[in-house]
C-alpha cells in the first residue's frame, strides 16, 4: 500500500527523491511476550541503547529529506543493526542520503 501512495506522490510531484533520511526507532514490548505455547515470540529481541536495555522490535524508517513523507518502512526485531537495513532504506534516486551514527 505504501508503494501505491508513493507512487501516487512521485506523479504528482510531492515526493522529490533528491535524498533520503534513514533511522530507526524502538516500539516497546512487555519483557514477558510469551504466547499459549509458553514461548517467546521471536520476532521480539532485548537490544541495548546507551546504557539502557530495550525490549521488542525495531521500526526504520526512509524518508523524503525536502518532504518529510516516509517511503520505506521495514520492521526487525529490536536486536538488527541499522546498518545491516540501510541500503533496503533507500528508492536508489537519492542524490544524498542523511542517517546517524547507528
Amino acid at each position: 500500500m505504501l508503494a501505491a501512495v508513493n507512487d501516487t506522490l512521485s506523479r504528482r510531484g510531492l515526493l522529490l527523491k533528491s535524498g533520503s533520511v534513514v533511522d530507526a526507532t524502538l516500539i516497546a514490548a512487555p519483557s514477558s511476550t510469551k504466547n499459549s505455547t509458553g514461548a517467546r515470540d521471536p520476532e521480539m529481541h532485548q537490544t541495548k541503547k546507551g546504557n539502557n536495555w530495550h525490549f521488542g522490535m525495531k521500526a526504520h524508517i526512509g524518508a523524503d529529506r525536502d518532504s518529510g513523507l516516509v517511503h520505506t518502512v521495514i520492521g526487525t526485531a529490536a536486536k538488527v543493526s541499522d546498518v545491516t537495513i540501510g541500503n533496503a532504506l533507500l528508492h536508489g534516486q537519492e542524490t544524498d542520503v542523511f542517517a546517524d551514527a547507528g
